[in-house]
């Protein structure tokens, strides 16, 4: 598959580059990607949550009144969760939500969401910029020349460039990522995946390490 690279005024370059079909043509797998999308958002939950129960609450441990004769049961505690103020039966505890995952399902489940993007030519590739400074307003115009205003896009760099994320933090929608960093859930999540010239050769060389 053959794009354009453009400049960062959206105009053609004149290049092109081709990206390689074991990455960006291969048949993608739901099931992969699934999985992987599925551990990516339990490893996001903190697992803090907690409430007490009737052994953790406080309260008198006094009988409320007499256990026989009253014609109604028995009521041994205030902390009892069948009163207001008492213990929550079985109540949520801290717990690790996160599980593993196999390093080549992880793999096949990236290329599928990259896959699926080039199918749906939602891919640019772009030559490499930087700023002198972070600039939101430079950042802006960029994405208004790519025609991605005010669509969600995950820009993807190849080595860290402090100046250009810290330019998008303020736009909605924009988002920078080391092609390193790069997950199945950033993928999908983008409308468009705007790739560096030099982000290209980063994934090359890594998937087909991983192949």
């Amino acid at each position: 598959m053959e794009l354009n690279v453009l400049n960062i005024e959206g105009k053609e370059t004149g290049r092109k580059i081709n990206l390689t079909e074991d990455i960006f043509g291969i048949e993608p797998n739901d099931h992969a990607i699934y999985l992987d999308v599925r551990q990516y958002m339990a490893n996001q939950r903190q697992g803090t949550h907690k409430s007490k129960e009737r052994a953790e609450v406080s309260g008198t441990t006094k009988k409320l009144k007499r256990q026989k004769g009253t014609g109604t049961a028995r009521m041994g505690s205030a902390k009892s969760p069948v009163f207001r103020g008492g213990g929550r039966v079985f109540g949520p505890r801290p717990r690790n939500y996160s599980f593993k995952l196999n390093k080549k399902l992880k793999s096949l489940a990236r290329l599928s969401a990259l896959s699926y993007k080039a199918k749906d030519n939602a891919i640019l590739v772009v030559e490499d910029f930087k700023f002198d400074k972070p600039k939101t307003k430079d950042l802006l115009g960029i994405t208004t020349n790519l025609n991605l205003l005010n669509k969600k896009s995950l820009f993807v760099v190849a080595e860290q460039n402090n100046n250009v994320y810290l330019s998008s933090r303020n736009l909605k929608g924009i988002n920078v990522i080391k092609a390193s960093d790069l997950n199945t859930y950033s993928i999908l999540d983008a409308k468009n995946l705007v790739l560096f010239e030099s982000a290209v050769k980063v994934l090359e060389e890594r998937y087909n390490q991983n192949q």
